[in-house]
């Protein structure tokens, strides 16, 4: 299968998300909003996707187009599924420029927080795309780096499968295989009749992305 690229991708960040969830005073709402609109004037937002299939599974390890991932979650996930979606979205360097510009501390602070959210927006509307183009009720994703059982290095084997993707959509990655640019997610979107969050594994408290309790019922079904 090919490559498919969702360019451009209509993005709206949300002032009042970001003040709750970042709990940002009212009286930093007005300086917010002016940065939420710079970073609309300069981010590019686009996915690159592709409709893949499960060739082979083994007890901790899946095939997916001719290319071995190793993660026990995700082959848990993948035990009665045959079509996955393999994915990178980005909003390109415009926010991580802004950044770089910006002489004030608190100012690269929320450009950051902006730009986050506007990268999970993205990732939100491929999500969309994909349920209703392929009539899926369900999806969750699981993204390299995310858990221990599934780390950075299995970058390589995911850019693998998609193909081109500096070519598709401008992200390529790191010696320490972080993306570039740095405002990008990648990983694979799989049917699910339960929505499913990598934070449900995850025992680390003080996390400012974490948007799941930590299960530690539903962590000991992958480690047993």
């Amino acid at each position: 299968m090919i490559m498919e690229i969702l360019n451009p991708i209509a993005v709206q960040v949300d002032l009042g998300a970001i003040k709750q969830r970042a709990h940002i005073p009212e009286d930093e709402a007005q300086r917010l909003q002016s940065l939420i609109s710079a970073v609309h004037s300069v981010m590019d937002a686009k996915a690159v996707y592709k409709v893949s299939y499960i060739d082979a599974k083994a007890e901790d390890s899946v095939i997916i187009g001719g290319v071995l991932f190793k993660s026990k979650v995700l082959r848990k996930h993948l035990d009665k599924v045959e079509r996955v979606f393999p994915y990178v979205v980005t909003i390109g360097k415009g926010v991580e420029d802004l950044e770089k510009a910006s002489g004030d501390a608190l100012e690269k602070y929320y450009l950051d927080l902006i730009g986050n959210a506007a990268v999970v927006k993205a990732r939100d509307h491929l999500k969309s795309r994909l349920a209703d183009r392929y009539g899926l009720e369900g999806l969750s994703y699981l993204g390299p780096g995310q858990l221990k059982d599934w780390p950075l290095e299995e970058q390589k084997p995911l850019f693998s499968l998609l193909g081109d993707v500096e070519r598709a959509v401008g992200v390529t990655l790191s010696d320490s295989l972080l993306m570039i640019p740095r405002k990008s997610l990648s990983g694979i979107y799989f049917p699910t009749e339960i929505p499913f969050m990598a934070c449900q594994l995850c025992p680390r408290e003080s996390c400012p992305s974490r948007k799941a309790r930590y299960d530690e019922k539903l962590a000991r079904e992958y480690t047993d």
